[in-house]
């Protein structure tokens, strides 16, 4: 069941009463059947093999690329690494969830590592970005993750549109995978520009570190590669890693409600009705990383990634009984949901430019 992004309320309301604190709150009472199952302890040799095959992958993508040299076949290592990097910034989002370590210093270090020194995102910058979105997702005003820079998510978003929104916004569902592949420039770029911020701690080792990533990265392509080569490639991994990253987390939130000013409903509802799960089998959890259980993660985001497939049927129980509604669908019809929404709130930016002007502005 899926709700209008527009009637925040009339899903809340559908969702049926809460019962908000105390032990015998809903989520207190759901947290208690996930940690009577153990799904909330953390699997240490899970996460050595994958962190192990993931660093494995990275090494053995970069002794491919400088094997290979100078050749156009190297397009096709550019498509595989941009896979790989999109591996290492899941593994980046587990560690910064604490899936993977209890404690935070070795969390940060690590997190560091696969998210600065690996792929050039800067962990401490998509930590803060990242927590405001799980505290408050898809509110319009509380979570970056739907403000309307380039995309519009509501139709009151497309109304007060201006620049790059407004520009975009009507056609949005039409360039929204294009746009995509932009995103893994966006991620560096915003990486760099958040060590401008005295909020932003270990600047320094921030700093180092993508310095480090990108000072190696831009050096091989253009020691190994030609100048023309080397352009493509980069085009070609970024672009990739960009649209990879952008249709595993899609799928997430996109056309869901969305909520604005003081509708915020309690925690498990905020978690459950804004959130999407995907369909699928094994091929599934390695390719979202975990994500398409994306309900289950939200509820409990130190829930190691192994746990998830098995919390979702306590989940999506306790949700029918309670009369939460629980949405989940298979990856292409997330796709078309999305896609769907987007266009539909894109409409007011269409009409204001079909309509003629009737004076001086």
């Amino acid at each position: 069941m899926t709700f209008s992004i527009d009637a925040p309320t009339a899903a809340a309301t559908a969702a049926g009463p809460a019962r908000t604190s105390g032990p015998g709150s809903d989520f207190a009472r759901l947290s208690r059947r996930i940690a009577e199952a153990g799904l909330l302890d953390r699997r240490p040799g899970y996460y050595t093999v994958r962190l192990g095959l993931v660093i494995a992958a990275l090494l053995g993508g970069t002794a491919a690329f400088l094997a290979l040299g100078d050749t156009w076949w190297q397009l096709a290592t550019a498509a595989a690494m941009a896979f790989v990097f999109g591996q290492v910034a899941l593994v980046a989002h587990d560690l910064a969830h604490r899936q993977v370590f209890r404690r935070r210093r070795p969390s940060e270090t690590w997190g560091r590592l696969f998210g600065n020194l690996a792929i050039g995102m800067s962990y401490g910058w998509w930590m803060n970005k990242h927590t405001r979105h799980h505290a408050n997702p898809n509110h319009e005003e509380l979570d970056p993750d739907v403000a309307p820079d380039i995309l519009v998510w509501s139709t009151e978003q497309a109304r007060g549109s201006s620049g790059l929104a407004r520009l975009v916004g009507g056609h949005q569902a039409f360039l929204f995978f294009p746009l995509l592949t932009l995103e893994g420039f966006n991620l560096h770029v915003s990486s760099v520009r958040a060590l401008r911020s005295p909020a932003m701690k270990n600047r320094v080792a921030e700093g180092t570190l993508l310095l480090l990533h990108f000072a190696a990265y831009l050096s091989a392509l253009f020691l190994v590669l030609s100048p023309g080569k080397a352009v493509a490639f980069l085009a070609v991994h970024q672009c990739l890693f960009g649209l990879y990253l952008g249709c595993t987390f899609a799928p997430n939130h996109k056309g869901m409600p969305t909520f604005t000013g003081d509708e915020r409903p309690d925690f498990l509802r905020r978690q459950v009705l804004t959130s999407r799960n995907v369909r699928g089998g094994r091929c599934t959890d390695v390719l979202l990383g975990g994500l398409n259980y994306q309900i289950e993660h939200h509820l409990f985001p130190s829930m190691p990634t192994p746990h998830l497939r098995r919390a979702q049927v306590i989940v999506r129980e306790y949700c029918a009984e309670i009369g939460v509604p629980y949405h989940e669908t298979g990856l292409l019809r997330s796709y078309r949901e999305a896609l769907t929404h987007l266009h539909r709130v894109g409409e007011p930016i269409r009409r204001r430019r079909g309509r003629p002007e009737t004076g001086a502005s």
